[in-house]
C-alpha cells in the first residue's frame, strides 16, 4: 500500500548513528529537500483573506479577480487586485472553472479522452471519479482527495495531505479498489492522475480511464457538489485548528454523509442504501 509523503517523512531519523538523512531519503524515495524544506507561512491578514476568498468562491465560482476585489472591499477590507490575484493563485482558484486548479500538467503523461458525454449512469460501479480540494485550517490549508461513485454518490475512500504529492491519491485508489472496481474512472488532467502509479492499478483491472476536458466546468460535477456539501456542512461550521482536528472531523462526517444523509437526488435515500442496493 502506498504511503503518504508525510508518513515517509516522519520515518526519517535526523540523528541516526549510521545512516545519513540523505541516504534515508533515498531509501524512502524522497528528495532530501522535501525533508528540510519548510514553507514560509502566510501572514495572519492574508490567511483571513484566503478564508474569505475560499468561502466566496464556493458560493460564486464565476467571480474573477476584479469581482473578488470589489467583494472584499465591500466587506471593508483594503485590498488591491494584485494581492487578490496572488492569493487566488496560491489557493489554485480560477474564475468560471468551479474547482481548485491544483495540478496543471505540462508533463508528457498519459491522457485519455472524456468518455461520459451523453452516457446514462444507471448502476453502481459504472462510473467512479476523484478530485482534490482545499480544506481550510485556522493557520492555513490542507488537501482533501476523495473517490465517489457517480450513481449513488457514495464516497468510497478519502484522505488528507499537506502536499500535492500523488501518494495520497494512489493510497485512496488502492483502498477503493480493494472492495470493488468501476467500469469507468474519471479524473481531471492533473499530474496526480496522469502519473503511472495512479493509472497502473486501474489499467491492470481493465478499467476504462476518462479525463475531463481542459476548462470544462461540469465534466466532474458530482465531485464538485460533494465538495460544496462537505465545506458547508462540516468544514466551515467546525473551523478546524490543525490537521489532526480536520482528520477527526472528516472521519466523523463521511460516515454520516454515506450512511445517514438523505439526498433529494436519490429519492431521499442515503448513498449507502443506493450503492449496496437496499430497496427504497
Amino acid at each position: 500500500m502506498a504511503c503518504s509523503l508525510e508518513q515517509r517523512r516522519s520515518w526519517i531519523q535526523p540523528h541516526h548513528p549510521r545512516v545519513s538523512v540523505r541516504r534515508q531519503c533515498a531509501l524512502l524515495g524522497l528528495a532530501p529537500a522535501s525533508f528540510y524544506y519548510h514553507a514560509t507561512p502566510e501572514s495572519a491578514t492574508n490567511l483571513r483573506y484566503q478564508r474569505l476568498l475560499d468561502e466566496e468562491y464556493t458560493r460564486h465560482p464565476f467571480y474573477g479577480v476584479r469581482k473578488m476585489t470589489v467583494w472584499l472591499r465591500l466587506q471593508h477590507h483594503a485590498v488591491g487586485p494584485k494581492r487578490v490575484r496572488r492569493l487566488l493563485r496560491a489557493l489554485g482558484l480560477m474564475a468560471v472553472y468551479p474547482k481548485p486548479h491544483l495540478s496543471l500538467n505540462a508533463l508528457p503523461h498519459k491522457r485519455f479522452p472524456y468518455l461520459l458525454k451523453g452516457v446514462a449512469v444507471v448502476r453502481p460501479n459504472q462510473v467512479w471519479s476523484t478530485d482534490i480540494t482545499y480544506i481550510r485550517l485556522r493557520g492555513g490549508f490542507v488537501y482533501l482527495a476523495a473517490i465517489l461513485d457517480w450513481y449513488s454518490r457514495y464516497v468510497l475512500a478519502w484522505e488528507l495531505s499537506i502536499s500535492l504529492e500523488a501518494d495520497f491519491c494512489v493510497a485512496i485508489l488502492e483502498r477503493a479498489l480493494a472492495g470493488q472496481r468501476p467500469e469507468i474512472f474519471n479524473t481531471d488532467q492533473g499530474v496526480q492522475f496522469t502519473s503511472g502509479p495512479f493509472q497502473a492499478p486501474l489499467l491492470a483491472a481493465q478499467v476504462q480511464l476518462s479525463m475531463d476536458g481542459r476548462g470544462r466546468a461540469f465534466d466532474n460535477i458530482f465531485v464538485e457538489r460533494l465538495w460544496r456539501t462537505v465545506k458547508y456542512e462540516e468544514v466551515y461550521l467546525k473551523d478546524y485548528r490543525d490537521v489532526p482536528e480536520a482528520r477527526r472531523g472528516l472521519a466523523a462526517y463521511f460516515p454520516f454523509y454515506n450512511d445517514q444523509r438523505l439526498h433529494q437526488s436519490l429519492d431521499y435515500r442515503t448513498p449507502r442504501a443506493v450503492y449496496f442496493g437496499s430497496p427504497p
